[in-house]
């Protein structure tokens, strides 16, 4: 089986989590968890780097520790994890669905800013697939209408836009090291930002309230939302090799693209001026198909060895956010059309082959 990710723990990982092991830190305290935040916040480019114990607990912190609660409103995506409109309702707000742009399966400013009202207190940018959003035109429309920005990078380490890392460029970023994902920790997230009053309050936050001079003084309701030691370890690892975690991710992008390019029906992931993305997932659309040869293609190509992913399901399809059909049409097609390829550091070149060969003749099968 070709699996459509695997972790790369080839350099100090077990070093580190053995040394965290017989130290006997292996909760919350420990020299890791701080080695881990410094260095994350270096590689995003920012002062503050505050280590979660999930991506979703990181988007949560840090829209409770901006004040988000009942009666506002938080534009996010059509096409997202759930976790992005899961973080609104914790608050209590709403999550108000936008539509993407088809290209780059983004948020779309333009709907963005036609989804505004009185009520709007943010909005959060996905990077979808590490592909990054038009930051630009959101953040233009976000200070227009004095709303928050929070980037959703939790697939995007690494991506830039304009040499800014993104997790930089809005007001708080958060980001996902699940197992999956570019940077691992096992389970883990962090909330990035420059703002020193924001970063108090996440840390406040994030450790049950607990005033940080009076221990076992709580000054507000909080959240148990820390990093375990162990997990921060095995960060701080990836975190070194990250240069060559993220060049040999670029190799396998430009291998799909140089062998999809002219490939009949298959639709490359866009290429935006001044934008790096980091391909954390390689995603396809097949031009035409809709959700039901999409997932033929899949197991066709399943039974071929190869595992490959449907893009997320619209919000707006599913019970928790349902919505009229048909009124984020491009977030549909996308959803309808794209399918992740394999894509990480352990992927030989040959496995590339095999995976573009497959795709391509049950593509042409299913297409006639």
């Amino acid at each position: 089986m070709i699996h459509i990710s695997s972790p790369d723990l080839k350099g100090q990982e077990t070093a580190y989590v053995t040394e965290a092991v017989e130290s006997t830190w292996i909760s919350s305290a420990g020299k890791f968890v701080s080695e881990f935040e410094s260095a994350f916040a270096d590689l995003v480019g920012v002062r503050h780097a505050i280590a979660t114990n999930n991506g979703t607990t990181a988007l949560h912190l840090a829209l409770a520790a901006l004040g988000i609660g009942p009666g506002d409103e938080v534009v996010v995506p059509a096409l997202t994890y759930i976790a992005t409109a899961n973080a609104v309702t914790y608050c209590g707000a709403t999550p108000v669905l936008a539509d993407v742009d088809l290209a780059t399966m983004n948020l779309d400013p333009g709907d963005f800013e036609r989804r505004v009202t009185s009520r709007t207190r943010a909005v959060i940018p996905v990077h979808l697939y590490g592909q990054p959003a038009d930051m630009q035109s959101i953040c233009a429309v976000a200070r227009a209408h004095d709303v928050v920005v929070v980037e959703d990078a939790a697939e995007a380490h690494g991506a830039t836009i304009d040499g800014r890392a993104v997790g930089s460029i809005g007001d708080v970023g958060a980001f996902s090291f699940f197992g999956n994902k570019i940077v691992t920790t096992g389970e883990g997230g962090a909330v990035t930002t420059d703002d020193d009053e924001l970063a108090a309050r996440l840390r406040l936050l994030r450790g049950q309230g607990m005033d940080p001079e009076r221990r076992y003084w709580f000054s507000t309701v909080g959240f148990n939302y820390r990093m375990t030691n162990v997990a921060a370890a095995i960060g701080l690892a990836q975190l070194e090799r990250i240069s060559s975690l993220l060049k040999r991710r670029r190799e396998i992008g430009q291998l799909y693209e140089r062998t999809l390019r002219g490939m009949p029906r298959v639709i490359r992931p866009a290429e935006i001026p001044g934008a790096t993305r980091v391909d954390w997932l390689y995603t396809v659309r097949i031009d035409g198909f809709d959700s039901d040869r999409r997932n033929a293609l899949i197991a066709a190509m399943a039974a071929d060895g190869i595992e490959t992913r449907p893009v997320f399901y619209p919000l707006h399809l599913m019970p928790p956010y349902l919505g009229e059909v048909g009124a984020h049409p491009a977030a549909e097609r996308a959803g309808a059309e794209g399918i992740s390829l394999p894509t990480h550091t352990l992927l030989s070149d040959a496995e590339v082959g095999i995976v573009c060969e497959s795709l391509s003749r049950h593509v042409s099968r299913l297409a006639e």
